[in-house]
């Protein structure tokens, strides 16, 4: 099946699905994501044609209009459905928040398994889809089975790295699939990251990734405890941070992420920007949520990943305003919370 007359008429200039790439999904990464990849890729081949679709329309026109205005020759379109994208682009990456929208996207019937299901032979043995959604491996499983059974290409490659990360093109990408579509989307990733590693069969990836957020959103609390003590003893921020991360507690969470405005001067944490602009406390609070559900499952213990779970938990739900700033901002948290344990012990 060829694109519909729809689908080329949402096309100034259409190209045959080879020379074509679409992006699905434009948040804070996605948007990062999506600029290293096309700015490269144009570079490299200024008659590539770029495709993109968002559920928030207004989100895709703004994404358009900003790389044209850095990129004026730039070929980039905009598709409405999941469906369109496979129908213009012989690779799709998807960017999305979680579990529900990948099954959405993949599944429904606009979606990206029932558009492949209208290929058939070489069209299909060349497409490639690349899904960098950290969502519920059996799910990614699932949704990867039936994109193989209509004869395309799937890997789960989550990212590490963080907006900064997807700014600056230095994230790591954890793939999970086979060895020949792995092999296919090593130059495509590496516009967009600096360590790609393949972990395993399908769903891999995303065992590595929730297993990383794990230790991350663990870390993240205890620097904002650490930062916290340390400045109720005198210390100076920056000072205890040098400490931190020169010694046996040196960490991501400390070194780059540090919740404490001015502990790092030499750097812009999300604590510099009012927590903005970083990983939102919401999506760590699901990266947990996975970690929890999945431990559970497979009998695996984990206390601290509870806890940890529970704090993000509970910051959402006492200070709304922060699910969508940084996950850092759990600091602010901790810090109020030490605020009225104090103002109570006075009053007692």
């Amino acid at each position: 099946m060829k694109p519909t007359l729809r689908v080329f008429r949402a096309l100034e200039r259409p190209l045959s699905r080879s020379k074509s790439i679409a992006f699905i999904g434009l948040g804070r990464m996605g948007a990062e994501m999506a600029y290293n990849l096309f700015s490269k890729k144009s570079t490299e081949i200024p008659d590539y044609q770029f495709v993109i679709c968002d559920a928030l329309p207004e989100s895709a026109t703004s994404f358009r209009q900003n790389f044209l205005s850095h990129f004026p020759h730039a070929r980039i379109e905009i598709v409405h459905t999941p469906e369109e994208a496979v129908h213009t682009s012989q690779t799709v990456v998807t960017m999305l928040p979680s579990s529900p929208q990948v099954k959405s996207v993949y599944t429904e019937s606009n979606g990206i398994i029932p558009a492949l299901r209208s290929y058939e032979g070489q069209a299909l043995a060349q497409t490639l889809i690349i899904d960098s959604t950290t969502l519920d491996v059996e799910v990614a499983r699932e949704v990867a089975g039936d994109v193989v059974k209509t004869g395309a290409h799937i890997l789960d490659a989550p990212v590490s790295g963080g907006v900064s990360g997807a700014k600056a093109g230095t994230l790591s990408f954890l793939v999970g699939g086979s060895e020949s579509a792995f092999n296919l989307s090593q130059p495509l990733l590496s516009y967009m990251g600096k360590r790609i590693i393949h972990c395993g069969p399908s769903g891999a990836g995303l065992g590595a990734k929730i297993c990383n957020n794990l230790v991350l959103g663990v870390q993240q609390i205890v620097v904002g405890e650490a930062m916290l003590l340390g400045q109720k003893l005198g210390l100076d921020p920056a000072v205890l941070a040098g400490v931190i991360n020169s010694s046996t507690g040196s960490c991501w969470a400390s070194s780059v992420n540090n919740p404490v405005p001015s502990s790092l001067p030499e750097k812009s944490p999300p604590c510099e920007r009012d927590y903005e602009g970083g990983f939102a406390t919401a999506l760590m609070l699901k990266d947990m949520l996975l970690a929890t559900d999945i431990g559970d499952s497979k009998g695996s213990p984990l206390p601290l990943g509870k806890a940890a779970r529970d704090i993000y938990a509970g910051v959402i739900q006492r200070e709304p305003v922060l699910a969508k700033k940084d996950f850092s901002s759990v600091y602010l948290h901790l810090q109020r919370l030490g605020q009225s344990t104090g103002a109570q012990e006075r009053e007692s």
